[in-house]
């Protein structure tokens, strides 16, 4: 899919930033790098896509700014033509770190910049720089996907992230928020998570796997053998008669491969020997999309 306009600014308004000699998100656009302003000037944007501040690593780059003082400078814009009050578009890190360390003035580039282009770099460059838990980025992703009709394929794309990074990025927003709310804090990983879209009931599952202490190998285990025992008392396998039947050793082995394998609940039915199908369970169209992905670049032998 061709990219369009918007997604070739956003792109030229990143690079930018990561210092590749871009000269603005529109002609129009003017910039001064070598300005300092008082602290006090600088103000956080409300629209600022991360939203947890970890106070041991401010309190680290606090020290190190004592030391070496602000090296990048901080990216802002000017709010309504006024010398003295500036919305900070990308690093409020640093700007917070100053205070702490006692800087009284700190290097800026100012750029004139539309909302929309300040939201869509603000939210690009924390994406980028990986400064974004698993459940900011999610929801930066989906804000760019709804407010500026982005697909999966473009934000892939733009990002330089694979197709199924963003969709499985995105798909950690039908958790409950208790889950996601882990994530935020820092005491789960998108990996634990993850191990948890499938599950009847995740919230439970997280309390387990917090109380527990389990890796995301553990706790990929552990919401197996949940799934399991669920299917297992809600669609016990029949036989022709109707009567129970137990899957074979063999049988139980090659789902758990498979099941390990795609990253999705693999079922096995019919007998040994006979015909019989391969079952795939997912719960969203986004989940969907990723099998679909993943069975088409399937190699060939």
């Amino acid at each position: 899919m061709a990219m369009s306009a918007k997604d070739q600014r956003l792109g030229r308004g990143l690079a930018a930033l990561m210092g590749e000699g871009y000269e603005g998100p529109t002609r129009e656009s003017s910039s001064h790098s070598d300005r300092q302003l008082p602290i006090e000037y600088l103000r956080p944007s409300a629209n600022n896509p991360r939203s947890n501040f970890d106070d041991t690593a401010i309190d680290e780059l606090a020290k190190s700014i004592r030391e070496k003082g602000v090296i990048q400078p901080i990216l802002v814009r000017q709010i309504n033509d006024r010398n003295d009050s500036f919305e900070i578009v990308a690093g409020e890190r640093r700007w917070r770190a100053a205070q702490k360390a006692g800087i009284h003035a700190v290097p800026v580039v100012i750029k004139k910049l539309s909302d929309r282009e300040a939201l869509e770099i603000a939210l690009i460059e924390n994406i980028q720089r990986e400064n974004l838990n698993a459940i900011e980025e999610a929801v930066a992703f989906e804000h760019l996907r709804k407010e500026y009709n982005y697909t999966q394929e473009n934000l892939a794309d733009v990002l330089g992230k694979s197709r199924s990074h963003v969709a499985n990025t995105l798909r950690l927003l039908k958790l409950p928020e208790a889950v996601q709310d882990y994530v935020r804090g820092g005491e789960l990983t998108a990996g634990h998570v993850r191990t948890l879209l499938t599950a009847d009931n995740p919230e439970e599952l997280a309390k387990k796997i917090l109380s527990e202490g389990l890796s995301v190998r553990g706790a990929e285990s552990f919401s197996r053998k949940a799934a399991g025992k669920v299917k297992q008392n809600k669609n016990p396998p029949k036989g022709a008669a109707g009567v129970s039947q137990a899957k074979d050793a063999d049988t139980l082995a090659l789902e758990k491969s498979l099941t390990d394998g795609l990253g999705f609940q693999v079922e096995i039915e019919g007998s040994k020997g006979e015909a019989g199908c391969v079952k795939i369970s997912y719960k969203t169209l986004e989940q969907l999309e990723e099998i679909c992905v993943r069975l088409q670049t399937v190699p060939s032998q």
